[in-house]
């Protein structure tokens, strides 16, 4: 059986880096290629949306393409660290013909998206609801094999319809496919795509870790800083003193960059200012 680790990474953010050398020694471990999208397959038009909205959101749909060469896809957001320790998930779930998720519409309350892409495409009314909460998986992670019917359904022209009105228009347009269409789903443990939103405690023991939205930066200036030191400690092994001290500098220097951007100041005095006090800790 062939399998694939699929991601998208465009530009030269530290984490991203780290994300990669952290998929290409999963995926030997799992005997899976790892394919990497660095330029988009689809174009979208997005104009004035009423929320965030990413022209890359849709290169997930290139799953497909890949169904016709591998028989078992895992797709990973670039956000995402796959741990040392991490299990096997293709042996941990393995009918072909579901969908494998995170389920967050467990955790937080995602009848807003519901119902917006409700009032924009054909209501799906049955919803499925295991709890107070409707079902919403996050679309960060997902394991899917060609038996699997939801990169046949799920289209660009469909996104194209909601990317401009919807909140969080891809993971919600996936979502709605699985209803609409009755595809065989399931959520995979927490620890498959490890989210901030179940809080801070013991996040680091996961298998991925997905550090989306503020990316536990609790008491840290930045997701790509708190990436960057976790990884440096996760993969120690791996890495000289130098080497780890020149990834932290990079995750820094993004961070004062992205900071010189919002408020006007240059960065050299972010980074004299920074690094006595702020950066102390992280560099």
């Amino acid at each position: 059986m062939k399998k694939a680790i699929f991601t998208l990474a465009i530009g030269d953010n530290p984490m991203y880096k780290a994300a990669l050398e952290s998929f290409r020694i999963y995926a030997k471990k799992v005997e899976a290629d790892l394919i990497v999208s660095d330029q988009l397959h689809y174009k979208i038009d997005i104009q004035n949306p009423k929320y965030s909205a990413s022209p890359a959101w849709p290169e997930k749909l290139y799953t497909k393409e890949l169904l016709k060469k591998y028989d078992r896809v895992l797709y990973l957001d670039a956000d995402i660290m796959v741990t040392p320790w991490a299990k096997n998930i293709f042996e941990e779930y393995q009918d072909l013909e579901t969908i494998y998720m995170f389920d967050e519409g467990l955790h937080t309350d995602r009848s807003l998206p519901i119902g917006e892409i409700n009032e924009t495409l054909e209501a799906t009314e049955t919803w499925s609801k295991p709890n107070s909460t409707y079902s919403y998986y996050n679309f960060g992670m997902f394991l899917v094999s060609r038996e699997c019917p939801l990169f046949n359904l799920a289209t660009i022209e469909g996104m194209q319809q909601i990317c401009n009105t919807v909140k969080f228009y891809d993971q919600t347009y996936i979502n709605y496919i699985i209803q609409k269409h009755n595809i065989k789903n399931q959520s995979v443990d927490a620890s498959f795509n490890r989210m901030e939103l179940l809080g801070m405690k013991d996040y680091r023991k996961a298998n991925f870790i997905h550090y989306a939205g503020r990316g536990y930066r609790i008491k840290c200036p930045s997701r790509e800083i708190r990436y960057i030191d976790d990884y440096c400690k996760m993969y120690e092994d791996k890495f000289s003193d130098t080497e780890k001290q020149a990834m932290k500098l990079a995750a820094w220097n993004l961070f004062t960059a992205n900071l010189k951007r919002k408020s006007g100041i240059p960065q050299c005095i972010l980074n004299f200012i920074g690094k006595p006090t702020l950066g102390r800790k992280w560099l």
